[in-house]
């Protein structure tokens, strides 16, 4: 359907591309960008993987992952939010630096960085509030509903984090410093972020929770 608009809608007019051989020749330039976008993403994504299969070798780990699937449901059905924001956020920031306008870049960030502040700290306190309770929307077993309650303010610290690294690798994409944000991605999650929920998990016992921290 979106086909169908982008070739027939009077909208689409003046940016309506017919197809040419110069598409293979851009190619190149095409996934020097797309290549480590989809890294920056996939590492995020891949650690929390990794944490929820780390959390099978703790003590009880059918709880255990039980409790680290939910929550990380509970921070990716949040995460859509900002993740939209962070694609208005690298189209717009794109467009105005290959225009010459940086000031007015600027301000695109500046703009979404409050909306995403406001949105985040608005949905956080939604779930601080509600953490006693919000197990129930998925077990009815007292245990894991106890569990996540307990994991409520760490959800709640996570959602507003989250919400900001998105908006800011938006902002990365649309300044084309993909290779840049992969990099960091990469250190962050495996050379600190995993380590460290190893650590506090099976060292220092706070099994789950210290994953999630």
């Amino acid at each position: 359907m979106l086909g169908v608009y982008m070739k027939y809608s009077s909208a689409c007019e003046k940016t309506r591309a017919e197809f040419s051989k110069d598409v293979f020749f851009s190619m190149r330039e095409f996934f020097r960008f797309a290549v480590p976008s989809a890294g920056m993403v996939c590492l995020e994504w891949w650690s929390f993987e990794g944490l929820i299969l780390l959390s099978g070798l703790l003590p009880n780990p059918e709880l255990e992952t039980s409790v680290l699937s939910l929550c990380l449901t509970i921070t990716n059905l949040q995460y859509y939010i900002p993740y939209g924001f962070a694609a208005t956020a690298s189209t717009r920031v794109s467009n105005e630096l290959g225009a010459g306008n940086a000031q007015a870049a600027k301000v695109t960030v500046e703009a979404i960085m409050v909306l995403v502040v406001a949105e985040m700290v608005f949905l956080a306190m939604i779930l601080f509030f509600c953490h006693l309770v919000l197990g129930y929307a998925f077990s009815s077993k007292k245990e894991i509903v106890d569990r996540i309650a307990d994991m409520g303010p760490l959800l709640c610290l996570s959602i507003i984090m989250d919400g900001l690294q998105a908006v800011l690798s938006g902002v990365a994409r649309g300044s084309g410093w993909q290779d840049i944000g992969a990099y960091v991605n990469l250190g962050a999650y495996y050379l600190v972020g995993v380590p460290v929920g190893v650590v506090l998990a099976f060292v220092v016992h706070l099994k789950g929770k210290g994953l999630w921290i």
